[in-house]
Order: C-alpha cells, then sequence, then structure tokens
C-alpha cells in the first residue's frame, strides 16, 4: 500500500484494491493473532461468511472493501460519539500535527488539555493521559494499593471489562497465562448488592485496597447503592474506583458521576474522550494523584510513564471534541435519538409479540439488545441471526449505540431494518434458528478455548 499520502478517493479506491482476490479474514488471521486488535472485533463476533473489512467511515456510515455501506451504531466500541472524520476535530488534530507530535519535553497544549478536562470534572484535581482504559485503570490499582498499604481489589462482577492486565483477565473465564497468586487478589462482588460488599470487607479486614465498578451499566442503581458504596469504602479507608470508559461523556458532560452524585477518589475515561483518537486519562484527588509526582515525602508511585500517552495531535482532538460538548448539545442529542430507536423498536417486537425473547436494554444514550431463545435463555445462535439479518439490510450493530452524527433518517432506516430483521428472528423461533443461520453462531470472548 502506498504511503505517498493521496486524495481521499484514491487512498479508499487503493485499500479495496489491497489483497483483492484473497481471503482477507484468512490472510488477516495469519497476520494478526485473532484478526484484529481488539477481541470485540474478531470474526467469531460476526456471522460467518459476513466478515466486514472497512475502507473509511463518514458520519454514522462506514464502507467496507466491497464497496458496500452500512449505517454503523457502537462507532468504534463507542469511541466515536460524534461521528467517524468529524471536520472540527480532524481539523484541530491535523493542524496540531503540523507542529510535531512528541517531544522531549512537556508540551504546552499537554496543560491546556488537562485544564480543559478538569474543568468538566470538578470532583477531580490532577489527571495523567494515556492511550487506553486498561493503563489508566491499571495506574489506579497501583495508587490505591500505594496510598492504602493493601493488595486486594474489589471489582463489581457483574460488569464485563476492566482491564487487559492479569488483575482483572485472571478473573474471568479465560485466566490463561495468570499466575494463581495474581488471580487471587481480586474479590468480586454483586452490583445493586451492598451486602456483598460489607460481605468481602468483613471476609478480608484490612486488606481491600480499592473497590472498582462501573457506576452504571444497562441497570440503574437502586435506591442508594452507589452513595453508601462509597460511604462503605470511606469507612474502610478503601480508594473508590470509577470507571467512566462507557458512561463519561455519554451519560452526562460530567460523566455518570455528575448525574449520581458521586465524588470517587479516582476515575477513569477514554473511548468519546477524543472522539476516536486514541487517548485516556486518569483523574483524581490530588492526595492520591501526587504520588506518582515529585511534592511529597511518601513513597513514589511509578505511575504510567508512556511515549505516546501525550501526544499533541490526540489532546489537540480532545480539546475539539470537548469543545463540541460545550457548544453543541451533544448529550441531548444521543438520548433523543436513543429514544426515538427505542420507541419504534418497542412498537416492533410489540407488533410481532416478541417482548420475551429481544429487547432493547439500558439508557437511551447507550442501547444494548438482548436476543433469548425459545425457552426464554440468552441465545447466541439468534444473536448470530440478528446480526445476520441486519447486516443484509445495510445496518453494522453490535450494539445500538448512537453518536451525534444518527440523524432522524439514519434512525428512521434502521427501525424498519430491525423490524425486518424481527420477522425472520419470528420464524427461527417457530421453525428452528437452524434453518435460517448462514454459519457458525457468534462465541463469547471469555471463552477458555477456541
Amino acid at each position: 500500500m502506498s504511503t505517498n499520502g493521496g486524495s481521499k478517493e484514491q487512498l479508499v479506491a487503493e485499500r479495496r484494491r489491497w489483497r483483492s482476490g484473497r481471503n482477507l479474514s484468512g490472510y488477516a488471521n495469519a497476520l494478526v493473532p485473532g484478526g484484529c486488535h481488539t477481541y470485540a472485533k474478531g470474526d467469531d463476533q460476526y456471522p460467518e461468511g459476513q466478515n466486514i473489512f472497512v475502507t473509511h467511515g463518514a458520519g454514522c456510515r462506514v464502507w467496507d472493501s466491497e464497496g458496500r455501506e452500512y449505517i454503523e451504531f457502537g462507532m468504534g466500541l463507542r469511541a466515536v460519539t460524534l461521528g467517524h472524520a468529524y471536520g472540527p476535530v480532524i481539523e484541530a488534530a491535523v493542524q496540531e500535527l503540523q507542529l510535531g507530535s512528541n517531544f522531549n519535553r512537556p508540551a504546552v497544549i499537554e496543560f491546556q488539555a488537562a485544564e480543559k478536562l478538569l474543568s468538566f470534572l470538578p470532583n477531580a484535581d490532577m489527571v495523567k493521559f494515556c492511550k487506553d482504559g486498561s493503563t489508566a485503570l491499571d495506574a489506579a490499582l497501583k495508587l490505591a494499593r500505594c496510598h492504602t498499604g493493601r493488595d486486594l481489589v474489589a471489582i463489581c462482577g457483574d460488569q464485563p471489562f476492566f482491564s487487559s492486565s492479569d488483575w482483572f483477565i485472571g478473573s474471568t473465564g479465560i485466566p490463561g497465562g495468570v499466575p494463581n497468586a495474581i488471580r487471587q487478589m481480586t474479590k468480586k462482588f454483586r452490583y445493586n448488592d451492598l451486602a456483598s460488599v460489607r460481605e468481602l470487607f468483613e471476609q478480608y479486614p484490612g486488606q481491600v485496597a480499592c473497590v472498582v465498578l462501573e457506576a452504571a451499566r444497562t441497570e440503574e442503581p437502586k435506591g442508594d447503592f452507589l452513595l453508601d458504596l462509597q460511604r462503605l469504602c470511606r469507612a474502610h479507608g478503601t480508594v473508590l474506583v470509577l470507571d467512566e470508559m462507557i458512561t463519561g461523556f455519554r451519560w452526562a458532560n460530567g460523566g455518570a458521576q455528575s448525574v449520581y452524585g458521586l465524588d470517587p477518589d479516582l476515575s477513569c475515561f477514554g473511548k468519546a474522550l477524543a472522539n476516536g483518537f486514541a487517548l485516556s486519562a486518569l483523574v483524581g484527588k490530588r492526595e492520591l494523584m501526587r504520588l506518582g509526582g515529585f511534592d511529597h515525602d511518601r513513597e513514589r508511585v511509578f505511575l504510567m510513564s508512556t511515549t505516546h500517552g501525550a501526544e499533541t495531535h490526540a489532546l489537540a482532538a480532545m480539546i475539539a471534541t470537548l469543545d463540541a460538548y460545550v457548544h453543541r448539545d451533544v448529550i441531548g442529542h444521543l438520548y433523543r435519538q436513543g429514544d426515538r430507536l427505542r420507541a419504534q423498536v418497542g412498537q416492533a417486537v410489540a407488533d410481532l409479540r416478541l417482548q420475551d425473547y429481544f429487547g432493547l436494554i439500558g439508557r437511551s444514550c447507550a442501547l444494548l439488545y438482548f436476543t433469548r431463545d425459545q425457552n426464554g435463555e440468552p441465545s447466541q445462535p439468534f444473536r448470530t441471526l440478528f446480526l445476520q439479518e441486519l447486516l443484509k439490510r445495510g445496518v453494522l450493530a453490535p450494539s445500538f449505540i448512537v453518536s451525534y452524527s444518527h440523524d432522524d433518517a439514519d434512525i428512521d432506516k434502521t427501525a424498519a431494518a430491525i423490524h425486518d430483521s424481527l420477522i425472520v428472528y419470528r420464524d427461527a423461533l417457530r421453525n428452528g434458528v437452524d434453518k435460517y443461520l448462514a454459519g457458525r453462531a457468534v462465541k463469547p470472548v471469555y471463552r477458555r478455548f477456541c
């Protein structure tokens, strides 16, 4: 492939010609373990024979190597909230790139970006930038352990992902390569179950360094669960770490913590932070964050030291992204479009009498869907069938998480595609899903063997 630039049209055409006539899926898996760099994008997460290799995107649409166009939801695993190739963000990044992207000493824009982000988060005093959520969460654990002098970590066992590092992966269904001693240091509690947290504190008195969770996912906090959890952590001298990778800049401009009135010790942001540019952040109270600096007399923490963590163009993209949130009602748009889709899909489900088998869950700004079989059990084959039928109709939707670029016409076209796909779903409930599937079912990411 050429690296000499060229027009957008030339680049797209060249990408479509690349490895023309080959089995791109097989070739990708020969080059890259799993055929992708994030497991959620893998072939095993999509219907067999419908593997899509994207050449480019614009707004809420993407085009594949065969020239097919799709309305996309989820948008880069929730990282692209404004839309693909969003003009002001791209322009800011390009302008900054012309000044250089990485230097031996900090760039001024690093502090402009820090000030900008902290202005959205009144409970945070300091920030450290990095490139992915795992790095930010890992650093939060290190701070918590040093600050408390404790080793154990308590995580919400009802939430699917916190980090690719051993402390979390060792607690999943695919713990290969993680020493057993590391696995024993991570304990689980249940969401909306304060008693399960109390049990951990009682079982391991004075040993829990931090409690890690998302403020909400598909289920909202019941009563004062989150505030009571925060009080419980303070009472036990345990650091409260909030994972805002998904909720940040989607629930509200100030994140989920502003919605639920939380004051976490440490928080981690990413995904929507820079509209798809690689950037994440650890933010938190000065008392903890300063342990990674020089202005204290306690034992130092080698917090994180990333060569590319403060690349200037990504920080410029973040500033432009947050400016969009200031000047445009991005959050309101996400809720409105999610509400519009929820209403139309709800009507289709009711008309087809599929309430027990298919539905949308979660906040309207971050809609997921469930698929169940004839017995009302969660079903990967039926998820596969639904994905298969949507792709046939030009919709790429591992979720129904909208972006600022989804307009009414996009939502209405998607709702029509969902309706038609659910007709096939209903027939499969009656006649057997295997009669309608074109290949094998999708598989869970957390599985021990292939």
